[in-house]
């Protein structure tokens, strides 16, 4: 049986009526969007110098240039990034670096616009590292974070900085430490850095702050999350949030489940024991309780000499971490290997060759390649 499409009919009736008043005549075609001979300006790159001044100066803009050069994956970028940031750690280290993270619908984003305008009234000045996720499919990321903090992203005392996690585990950003930095030497003396919706084995921030401080919400867990680990053992500071309304009994009931569950830790190195605290970012209850623990815990590691111990520790982990990027980036920019790894994965992913194998064999390239120069 034949079977005539629906288009056949149609033009069976243009070609019979195609003086009919029906009939639609042919428009113009559409217009581009943007106007073809714009031309947009080629911004002028500065040199370090200027950079260093910028930044020491406190200027929010050069500052900002400055983390996208150092976050940029352009080889090219990278040697003056590095330049800025050995120029800047002289006066880089003169500030409280507080990790904050949490479940995702903890109420991370409006927390710190509540705390951080508390803290900007104390005459503090505030840098917020916004860590937004990736998408694992397109690669790109939303960095809404700022426009949650509408209130404070004005305040000439407070800079926010979302940056892509892209792919880098752990819930901060690849150059989340570098980024620091940067902020200190410009004269920031709190920085908060918002990780990614986090679970139970996501803690790499903790490697680059002197306090971590958990979100939690009503619900999330019981007693039980003590004999966990993860997440959990690294909070100094457990804060449940959104303690308002109808919610305020979950809440204490939740600090009451939290409080319990941390008892069986084991003292931690700092000798703080974590404290929970219940607060309501959007009715301003708590808040100055949670910053009062925040001053406890950082006089208790000041006093007790945990505080430097841990800054001493951190950078040493750095500079391994930074030893192993290092060789990551000279592995895959080497010429003999880029111009064999291609190649090296089609035969994997044809299972013609194992994935050790052709590791091993690209690793003995790199190691003949530089033996060569030498």
């Amino acid at each position: 049986m034949s079977f005539t499409k629906i288009d056949h009919y149609e033009k069976e009736y243009i070609d019979a009526h195609h003086d009919s008043a029906l009939n639609v005549t042919e428009g113009v075609a559409d217009q581009p969007i943007v106007n073809p001979h714009f031309r947009r300006p080629k911004r002028r790159r500065l040199s370090t110098e200027e950079y260093v001044a910028g930044i020491l100066r406190g200027d929010i803009t050069v500052l900002s240039q400055a983390i996208t050069l150092v976050e940029s994956s352009n080889p090219d970028h990278y040697q003056q990034a590095q330049e800025i940031i050995e120029r800047c750690l002289p006066h880089a280290g003169r500030s409280v670096r507080i990790g904050i993270t949490g479940v995702p619908g903890a109420g991370k984003s409006t927390f710190i616009e509540a705390v951080g305008n508390m803290v900007a009234s104390l005459r503090h000045k505030l840098a917020v590292l916004a860590i937004d996720p990736s998408s694992e499919r397109s690669g790109g990321s939303i960095l809404g974070d700022k426009t949650r903090m509408e209130s404070i992203s004005s305040n000439p005392d407070v800079f926010i900085r979302p940056s892509p996690s892209a792919g880098s585990l752990g819930g901060v950003a690849r150059k989340t430490r570098e980024t620091i930095v940067l902020c200190e030497a410009a004269g920031f003396d709190v920085i908060f850095i918002e990780t990614v919706g986090v679970g139970q084995s996501e803690t790499a921030v903790h490697s680059m702050v002197d306090m971590f401080m958990l979100l939690q919400i009503s619900g999330a867990g019981d007693e039980l999350q003590g004999i966990k680990r993860g997440i959990m053992e690294m909070a100094d500071i457990m804060v449940i949030t959104k303690a308002d309304g109808e919610n305020i009994h979950k809440a204490e009931l939740a600090k009451t489940q939290f409080q319990g569950a941390l008892r069986l830790f084991p003292m931690p190195e700092s000798g703080w024991r974590p404290k929970v605290y219940t607060c309501s970012a959007v009715a301003r209850t708590g808040l100055e309780e949670v910053w009062k623990g925040v001053e406890e815990f950082l006089a208790h590691t000041e006093s007790n000499g945990y505080f430097q111990h841990n800054r001493n520790r951190q950078n040493k982990y750095w500079m391994y971490e930074s030893i192993n990027e290092a060789l990551r980036n000279s592995f895959y920019h080497d010429p003999q290997v880029e111009k064999r790894i291609g190649d090296y994965e089609q035969r994997v992913l044809d299972a013609r060759l194992s994935s050790f194998i052709a590791a091993k064999e690209l690793l003995d390239l790199y190691f003949e390649d530089k033996s060569a120069k030498r």
